[in-house]
């Protein structure tokens, strides 16, 4: 709904969205994502899948959903970016906030490019214990998510960003990987989100890391882990970017096995 948009984002840009979505043209943030018809109600209908999975695991009604064609983790509360129109974690955070009154959310983002829109937006704000491993900010967009970027405020020490040089592959994910572990242990989150991003499979056409489908395997396989520690099981998976269809279902794949508790291929 509008007023679930209008947690995250501001009125004034969804009335923007609308408008260009009955004109059909247009530009809804500097050159990256286009308008188009009807594109208002396809950006709501992401959101509105991530709030109602959100709410079906606070209300015990699954333990872990995967939602593929969410994950749309540039979007800023007043602008579209990357391709991102409508931010639905962003949303279904403050959903978990504010409904369900939760001080300790993880979001955790293994796109191979910075999750600014869920990042700088929630950078000052305690509940949301941020992780991200992604390609280096110096070499690719959002240009962002630096080491020293860990929060402000009393945020500051919540927020876990590790950029990975161009080329990385398994063996430098997996050494980060223990750290984001280590880190989300330390905070005992009671929800996980997972941005669950392919496009840091070798072969994409929009980055350039070389992991392999192991790497997302071995990522929502320690969150699952995690999930049942301390969050009661509840981990909320979204698809992210992917640009090389072979690899996204190599990597979703993975993330459901994961999920389904599916001995590794």
């Amino acid at each position: 709904t509008e007023e679930q948009l209008t947690l995250f984002h501001t009125p004034g840009y969804v009335e923007k969205v609308k408008t260009l979505s009955e004109t059909g043209s247009g530009l809804l943030d500097y050159g990256d994502t286009p308008a188009y018809r009807g594109v208002f109600e396809d950006a709501s209908t992401v959101v509105g899948t991530v709030v109602d999975a959100a709410r079906k695991l606070m209300n015990n009604e699954a333990r872990r959903i995967f939602v593929p064609i969410a994950g749309l983790h540039h979007s800023m509360p007043d602008t579209a970016s990357g391709f991102c129109v409508f931010n639905d974690a962003g949303v279904a955070i403050k959903i978990l906030q504010q409904e369900y009154a939760l001080e300790r959310i993880a979001y955790v983002d293994i796109d191979a490019h910075h999750g600014d829109g869920v990042f700088y937006p929630f950078e000052s704000d305690p509940t949301v214990i941020y992780a991200d491993i992604h390609e280096d900010g110096r070499y690719n967009f959002p240009q962002s998510g630096f080491p020293h970027e860990i929060g402000k405020g009393e945020a500051k020490g919540r927020k876990l960003n590790i950029p990975l040089l161009p080329l990385s592959a398994d063996p430098d994910f997996l050494m980060m990987w223990d750290k984001v572990e280590e880190f989300l242990r330390q905070w005992k989150p009671q929800f996980i989100v997972m941005n669950c991003g392919a496009d840091g499979l070798n072969g994409d056409p929009l980055a350039h890391l070389h992991y392999t489908y192991r790497a997302h395997a071995r990522a929502a396989r320690g969150l699952c882990e995690i999930a049942e520690e301390f969050a009661e099981g509840r981990i909320l998976g979204v698809g992210g970017g992917g640009y090389d269809l072979r690899n996204v279902g190599k990597a979703w794949v993975a993330v459901i096995d994961a999920f389904l508790e599916t001995p590794m291929r």
